[in-house]
């Protein structure tokens, strides 16, 4: 059980009640507050959090016997309790000493109950920053008395003004490792106040503390007789978070609720605003619209519903929904766009380039989404905007997006449900980048496709064949233009339309203002793409004999041409037979050092994952007409 000596809570926090009864009636009518505890990596945020929680009596008896012998085996306090090992539970974070994951813990005062998430410090780990972020109404930043403000202080105080947190707890902690002195702690007050005077925080509270010897977090120090603000405590239950003003209804579905032929429910978590029984609510994307007639929970039904209910609709008639849709009242309908200007932060080792495609989840939707513009990269500790082209590891950027499929969605600062969003990886499925929208860029209002009277269809039943697009990839020297002219010749004697989209004779023209970095290769096979898919819908089948070197842009190449019209041939010529070979003397001029960006030289070439056919040297291109089985 929690510790009771003396009450349930200590010092400044200490309840007028008598019996437990009486304190769990009194939580049930107080207000919640999300916090999280950020800074630098060994500014002292576990620790912090782990005491406050023991100076508020909110540890257990277990707890406290488990955590006097982990500090006897972990701890870095000599013989003293070491209080960050509360909080890091993973074995890691105790080896290392240094916050890895998002710690959660509940804690409760009289005045009003508390959600808290310790977020790690280090680099490597701000996508997990993020992560606590998102959700907090306030931030307690630490900064290291000893040390002063850091390029990470600055950079977890610029994302947490863009998550939408308007109050800083500016905690300067580790006050005992520089004697308590009163202009340390003005200094670097000062230096953050400047920093953050463009994030326009609503406010910033600095407050002098000591986690390891508990100054100023339930009571005042006499240490420090010369600070007169709140402590750590009263700050976080006096804090005035605005709450949000009406919101519209979001209800993104998860799940197809059709456990018979009587019952058909769309189950889902209404994110924001309200839901009651007959309501009339509209389909985002289709404009489908239906009344509620149940509400149906876990707990039996519903005759209303809010903000943050795990519910299931069922409505009045029949409509076309499927996981992903996003419903809204008539009277309140959500924007749709495929194009947006955002805020993103890159949260992954491989860095972001512009043209290459990600998956990306905003609420429950999902779909294919490309960088297709950088405007500046954000320098979080002066602020300062600058150019950029390409994203690498815990980097800051505003970017043009351009989406595959219309999405419901919001600016950020009205709706982080809608607003907010994070890019998959298509091939690793891990999370790269976390991103605000700023704008919508309007262009699917003003840009419509035109309707033709001639089809493909038309062109294919014309020539007499399928158009298609043949992919050929493989390594410089691989032989991808000589099968290419190859497979076109016996095709045009056969009758077939076709051309080739050499990528040499591509450079020359459509990509002569482009490079060999991977972001202007990533560019280059977008261009390719493009026309390949403009040439299949003339009726041709296209051969298009590219280098492209990553699995990424081949990817992105098949989606917009469409899987079922690609068809990606690998030519599997080793490296060394393409240095033997090397026709243009690009691997003698690469090997010398004086040609970067030599594909399987000082640039990678990643192997597709699973090809369409594999052509090696003792292949024919007989064999690749049998197999291709064009029609």
């Amino acid at each position: 059980m929690l510790h009771r000596e003396k009450s349930l809570f200590s010092g400044s926090v200490t309840p007028n009640v008598t019996t437990v009864s009486e304190w769990m009636a009194m939580q049930a009518n107080q207000d919640l507050l999300r916090f999280i505890t950020c800074g630098s990596v060994d500014d002292g945020k576990s620790t912090l959090l782990g005491r406050l929680l023991w100076e508020a009596r909110q540890v257990f008896d277990d707890q406290m016997i488990a955590l006097q012998k982990d500090s006897e085996r972990h701890g870095t306090q000599g013989g003293d309790i070491d209080f960050a090992l509360l909080i890091d539970g993973l074995a890691a974070e105790r080896e290392q000493g240094i916050t890895i994951d998002v710690a959660y813990r509940f804690l409760s005062t009289p005045k009003r109950k508390f959600i808290v998430a310790d977020t790690p410090g280090h680099e490597q780990y701000t996508r997990n920053m993020i992560t606590g972020a998102s959700t907090a109404d306030v931030a307690v930043l630490l900064v290291d008395a000893s040390k002063g403000v850091l390029t990470q202080t600055c950079r977890h105080a610029y994302l947490v003004s863009l998550v939408g947190i308007k109050h800083i707890v500016l905690a300067i902690n580790k006050m005992d490792l520089v004697g308590y002195d009163q202009a340390v702690f003005d200094s670097i007050r000062k230096s953050f106040a400047e920093m953050a005077k463009p994030l326009k925080f609503d406010s910033v509270t600095p407050i002098p503390l000591s986690a390891v010897k508990g100054d100023n977090i339930t009571s005042h120090s006499v240490r420090t007789r010369w600070y007169q603000g709140p402590t750590l405590m009263a700050c976080l239950e006096t804090v005035e978070v605005q709450p949000p003003s009406s919101l519209p209804v979001v209800f993104p579905v998860q799940w197809v609720n059709r456990p018979n032929a009587d019952f058909r429910g769309f189950a889902g978590t209404l994110f924001s605003g309200q839901l009651s029984i007959g309501d009339e609510i509209r389909v985002t994307a289709s404009g489908q619209v239906a009344r509620i007639a149940r509400i149906v929970t876990a707990d039996g039904d519903l005759i209303t519903s809010t903000a943050g209910d795990a519910i299931t609709l069922v409505l009045d008639h029949e409509v076309d929904v499927s996981r992903g849709d996003v419903l809204a009242m008539t009277d309140r309908p959500l924007e749709m766009t495929d194009q947006f200007e955002a805020t993103l932060v890159w949260m992954h080792e491989d860095v972001g380039l512009m043209g290459r495609t990600y998956e990306m989840k905003l609420a429950n939707q999902w779909t294919a989404a490309r960088l297709t513009a950088f405007k500046h990269r954000v320098d979080v500790h002066s602020q300062t905007l600058e150019p950029c082209h390409q994203l690498t590891l815990n980097e800051i950027a505003v970017v043009d997006i351009a989406l595959s499929k219309p999405v419901a969605f919001d600016i950020y600062v009205n709706s982080s449900t809608l607003g907010g969003f994070i890019l998959v990886d298509n091939f690793t499925h891990a999370t790269v980048a976390a991103g605000m929208i700023r704008q919508n860029l309007r262009r699917a209002q003003n840009i419509h496709r035109q309707a033709l009277s001639i089809a493909r269809q038309d062109r294919e039943h014309l020539n007499g064949h399928k158009s298609k697009v043949i992919w050929f990839t493989g390594l410089s020297g691989s032989g991808k233009s000589t099968i290419a002219n190859a497979l076109e010749k016996e095709l045009h004697a056969q009758g077939r339309r076709t051309f080739i989209l050499d990528g040499d004779n591509i450079r020359q023209g459509l990509s002569k203002d482009l490079d060999f970095t991977d972001a202007d290769r990533a560019e280059n096979i977008r261009r390719v793409a493009e026309v390949g898919r403009l040439m299949m819908d003339a009726g041709l089948i296209v051969l298009a004999a590219v280098i492209s070197p990553f699995e990424a842009e081949r990817e992105m190449a098949r989606e917009l041409i469409g899987a079922e019209n690609f068809i990606e041939i690998f030519v599997d010529t080793p490296l060394e037979v393409c240095e033997q070979r090397d026709p243009k003397g690009l691997y003698k001029k690469a090997r010398s050092g004086h040609l970067p960006n030599m594909t399987g030289i000082n640039s990678p070439y990643e192997r597709p994952q699973n090809p369409h056919l594999i052509f090696q040297q003792n292949n024919t291109v007989e064999e690749l007409i049998e197999l291709l089985k064009l029609k």
